[in-house]
């Protein structure tokens, strides 16, 4: 400062220098996702809008309208804490796949969050789960799932790994946060609740500032010691208590076709057959001698 302004003195130096250590102070801790890298640029996208209401046929709740507002109120929370925040939409219109992952990857110091509600035939269902797909998202899944189990009363659907479109093409951690049944008459209820949507979007940004996980809630019956989700350095996985459980990958199974049962059936009538008139001959010869 003095370089630039020679009749500053040393007390605009410390003025500066204080200064510069008061704004580093307030700036927001930099979480940390994947292999080392830190990010400050949260892009958000709520699911749906437009012609494309969301949900299943016949749904009242309109998963559209739920996502896009607990999407913005997570982005002012964000926004306030000093991140920068970027919106695939902001208002009620359609953006389509390609163009929310295109959006995501122009960023590579960020971190990808959809926002989404689930439907179900079954009025039943309820629950919240998180979805991820690449190695490098599933810490940042597990933080921000505890937080939303952890801060909520609804029920523990667990992670999820699978390779939805919006988080297998973006190149940069991404999660998909289904944040319960609008299907459900009593999730329903909450969802159409602000201060409900507003507690969904502050636990999604605990979780994206990595903020320390809240106390553990017993949300199945028994169950106190799980296998961890993601590899935890320092805690052993067989004194690891936690809520939250990584769903394995399922492989298809694959089943025979009737075509080749047919087949081995032919093949083993073939072979039951030849065995019994090697019987009778046998049974003949003997009879000759």
């Amino acid at each position: 400062m003095a370089a630039f302004f020679p009749h500053a003195g040393r007390r605009g130096s410390a003025f500066t220098f204080f200064a510069l250590l008061f704004a580093l102070l307030l700036a927001p801790p930099l979480p940390v996702w994947g292999a080392d890298r830190k990010f400050r640029t949260v892009v958000i996208d709520p699911g749906h809008g437009g012609f494309d209401r969301g949900g299943i046929p016949g749904q009242r709740v309109a998963e559209k309208t739920m996502a896009l507002d607990v999407a913005q109120r997570l982005a002012k929370t964000l926004r306030h804490a000093g991140y920068r925040v970027v919106m695939t939409r902001d208002s009620d219109v359609f953006v389509s796949l390609g163009q929310r992952v295109l959006i995501a990857n122009n960023y590579h110091d960020a971190i990808f969050v959809c926002v989404h509600f689930n439907s179900a035939t079954r009025v039943g269902a309820n629950g919240i789960e998180t979805y991820y797909y690449s190695t490098n998202s599933a810490s940042l899944a597990a933080s921000v799932h505890r937080h939303l189990i952890g801060e909520t009363s609804t029920d523990n659907r667990g992670i999820r790994r699978r390779g939805y479109y919006v988080l297998r093409r973006t190149d940069i951690p991404a999660v998909l946060v289904e944040c319960g049944f609008l299907t459900n008459p009593d999730e329903a209820r909450l969802a159409l609740q602000s201060s409900y949507r507003q507690k969904l979007a502050d636990a999604i940004a605990d979780g994206v500032m990595g903020k320390p996980t809240p106390p553990n809630r017993p949300v199945v019956a028994g169950l106190s010691r799980v296998v961890p989700p993601i590899r935890q350095p320092f805690r052993e996985a067989n004194t690891y208590h936690d809520f939250v459980r990584a769903e394995a990958e399922r492989r298809p199974t694959h089943r025979r076709s009737h075509h080749s049962t047919r087949k081995k059936s032919s093949s083993s009538k073939k072979k039951k057959s030849s065995t019994s008139s090697s019987k009778k001959k046998k049974k003949k010869a003997d009879s000759d001698e």
